[in-house]
Parts: structure tokens; C-alpha cells; sequence
């Protein structure tokens, strides 16, 4: 959807900007918390069900592998009947799969419910992007969308934080249990606060256009990149998470399950980094902001495989500032490209990022079996060289659109 003279653009400093970064932060929170308060909960499933690191990860993958197909579905049903109530209705029904979630009894039906989570979830992720794109001021996009990240961090942070040190005081099934009750909190504050769209433009769904829009977006010199940089950048930092919990539980640190789950406050420098970074690449530039955003990511990785506690834990920091601000670059240089379809532009994107999810995540832990700590560092690191080899591929567009 191309920009018209009669776009109402929502201007930062008004009420209604303010109205849509709230309801966004809380979706954010909402999604990364129910996608991700499993991750601290992997060890103790490993032992629950008596499955390995790998098998363990599923928990995880089911959600945002059908979270990463959903994608590809809810996107173009949003450019059809509207972002909004396509949103609505994805949180709420995500918060009630992970209350049904907590009660199941098997861990065959603990991994249908999770995919009924991811694929619930897609109907937000997918279009939340495309509705800041729609209706926030192209001045003030980075900002904007940075801000959304951050409740994406903030609810990976609390995901984590909650069911990390819950488990060591209540059972796991309790902790799912806060975690859908916060997320449904989190889906009716986004219902009452978020502005109703106002330059949406409702477009014919049929295969014919999904299939012209498809071919549109992979012409593009720009966006097949970036939606590889989508799958590396959440490949590696997806690794990293699933399996430092398996490294800090055992020796030689010896940490407990409540002390590992604390470890999510360094979601904090992603919340910060998703702001200003997003602001930074306004002012600047994405080219230029976006490649050392993937450098820091690959220092903070590198930190990670030394010993002492301290300099693991920093390094974990540096990461995770890191891809929060390279992902808030790429997903506001999105909106930017696609002038057509953009909530089919928004939909690839995030179904490369959560199939990275899916993907990496898993395999990360055939390197976890095999090699220890050392060899999901070597993962990670060929993730973010190729990221970085893109990143400067991507710095070389013509300046027209990016």
C-alpha cells in the first residue's frame, strides 16, 4: 500500500502515538512471553519426560515453526478484513492455549498445545509491523517499531524471568498457568488502547495477488536479503538461550534453576538497544547502523566462551543488545522497501525469523551433544558470519528506498 495524500499519520507526541505504542508493547510482551517462558524450562523437562537437550527444544520449535507457517496465512488475511481485529483475536486465543497447556498431561500433548500457541501468535506478529508501517509518521517509524521491540524484550525478559524462578518453588504446570493469565491481561489492554486503523486499505484475497505479491517482494533487490537475515540473526540468538541454561546448571558453575532464570535481566539491554538503535538508523541510516549491530552480537558471543561466570554473563548482555537493535534496524527497513502488500512483506520476514527459531534452535543442539559450549559457539559464529557477509551486501543498495 503505497502512501496517499489522505494518509492521517500518527505524529509522535500525541495522544494517539502514545495510545499505539502502549498497546504494541503490550502485544509485544505478550508474544515473547508465551513463545519463550518455556526456554528456562527445558532442563527440567529433559528430566520430567526423560528426553534429551535436542527432543527438549521442541517445546520451543513447534511454536514458532507453526508460528513461522501461520505467518504466511494471517498476513494476507489482514490486508483482506483489517490489522486490528486479526490481532485481537490472535492474543486471545494464544493466552487461552497456554492455559490449556499447563493442565496436559503428556508431553505429546504439552507440544500440540505449544503449536497451537505459535500458530494463534502468528495473526499478531505478522501484522503488527505492517500496522505501525501503516499508521505512524515514515519520520518516526524507527522509534516506533524500536518500541514495539522492546516489549518484545521486555516480555522474553519476564517469559523467562516468571517460569525460571518459579520452577524452583512450584510446579512447571503453575507457572504456565501466570504465564497465560498475564498474557490475557496483556491481550485485553491491547484491545481497549489501540487506535482503530485509519489508513488501512482492505485488498482482494485471492490466490492470484498472494502469488503476484510473493514474486514482487523476491524481485526486490532488498527484501530476499533481509529476509535472511531474519532466519541467521534469530537462529543465533535462539541457540544461545536454548542451551546457556544446559552450560550454567552444570559444572563447573553449578548455578540452581531460580539463579539461571534471574539471567533473563539481560533482556534489559535489548529493550534498551531496540529504541535507541531504531533511532539511531533514522538518523543515520540503516546501512550503517545494521552491519555494527551484527558485530556486536558476534563480540558478545565470543565473551561467552570464556570462563569466569562475569565475562559470560556480560557477553550474554552484549548479544542481546546487539540483536535487538540489528532486528529493530531490519524489521523498520521492511516497511521501508515494500510499497505493495505489506503485510505479505511483514509475513516473510517473520516467517524466516521464526522458522530461524525453529530451525537453529534445534539443530544447535546436535552441536550442544557433540561439542559442548564450544560447539554451539562455532554454530552461533557461522550464523552471524554469513549475517554479516549479507549485512554488507545489503549496505551496497542504491540509496532510492533504503
Amino acid at each position: 500500500m503505497r502512501p496517499t495524500s489522505s494518509d492521517i499519520w500518527i505524529e509522535k507526541g500525541t495522544p494517539a502515538f502514545m495510545r499505539t505504542v502502549l498497546a504494541l508493547f503490550s502485544g509485544g510482551f505478550a508474544t515473547f512471553a508465551l513463545l519463550y517462558c518455556v526456554q528456562p524450562m527445558m532442563p527440567l523437562l529433559s528430566k520430567e519426560f526423560d528426553i534429551n537437550a535436542a527432543q527438549s527444544s521442541l517445546v520451543l520449535s513447534v511454536s514458532t515453526g507453526l508460528l513461522a507457517v501461520g505467518l504466511l496465512i494471517t498476513g494476507p488475511i489482514s490486508d483482506r478484513i483489517g490489522r486490528k481485529p486479526v490481532m485481537v483475536f490472535a492474543l486471545v486465543c494464544a493466552a487461552l492455549s497456554t492455559l490449556a497447556s499447563a493442565v496436559m498431561p503428556t508431553w505429546e500433548t504439552v507440544l500440540a498445545t505449544r503449536a497451537l500457541v505459535g500458530l494463534s501468535l502468528s495473526g499478531l506478529a505478522a501484522v503488527a509491523m505492517t500496522y505501525l508501517s501503516e499508521e505512524i509518521h515514515p519520520q518516526h517509524i524507527g522509534l516506533a517499531m524500536g518500541l514495539y521491540i522492546g516489549g518484545n524484550a521486555i516480555g522474553g525478559m519476564c517469559g523467562r524471568l516468571i517460569t525460571g524462578v518459579l520452577i524452583d518453588f512450584v510446579s512447571w504446570h503453575t507457572a504456565m498457568l501466570v504465564i497465560g493469565g498475564l498474557a490475557l491481561i496483556a491481550a485485553i489492554v491491547f484491545w481497549k488502547v489501540l487506535p482503530e486503523s485509519r489508513n488501512f486499505r482492505p485488498q482482494a484475497l485471492n490466490p492470484r495477488n498472494l502469488i503476484d505479491g510473493f514474486v514482487m517482494h523476491f524481485r526486490d533487490a532488498g527484501l530476499p536479503w533481509l529476509f535472511l537475515e531474519a532466519f541467521l540473526l534469530m537462529g543465533a540468538f535462539v541457540t544461545l538461550f536454548n542451551y546457556i541454561g544446559y552450560r550454567l546448571l552444570a559444572e563447573p558453575y553449578h548455578m540452581n534453576q531460580a539463579l539461571v532464570g534471574l539471567l533473563s535481566v539481560v533482556y534489559l539491554a535489548g529493550i534498551y538497544s531496540s529504541a535507541q538503535v531504531g533511532a539511531l538508523a533514522d538518523k543515520l541510516g540503516r546501512r550503517k547502523v545494521f552491519w555494527a549491530s551484527i558485530l556486536v552480537m558476534a563480540a558478545g558471543m565470543l565473551l561467552t566462551l570464556t570462563s569466569p561466570l562475569a565475562l559470560v554473563i556480560v557477553g550474554m548482555l552484549i548479544f542481546t543488545f546487539g540483536f535487538f537493535g540489528a532486528h529493530s534496524v531490519a524489521s523498520s527497513w521492511i516497511g521501508r522497501r515494500a510499497l505493495k502488500a505489506k503485510g505479505q512483506a511483514s509475513s516473510l520476514y517473520l516467517f524466516c525469523y521464526y522458522a530461524g527459531s525453529s530451525v537453529a534452535g534445534t539443530a544447535g543442539g546436535m552441536f550442544w551433544h557433540h561439542g559442548g559450549w564450544n560447539g554451539v559457539g562455532l554454530f552461533i559464529g557461522s550464523l552471524l558470519a554469513i549475517a554479516l557477509l549479507v549485512a554488507v551486501r545489503l549496505s551496497r543498495l542504491p540509496l532510492k528506498v533504503s
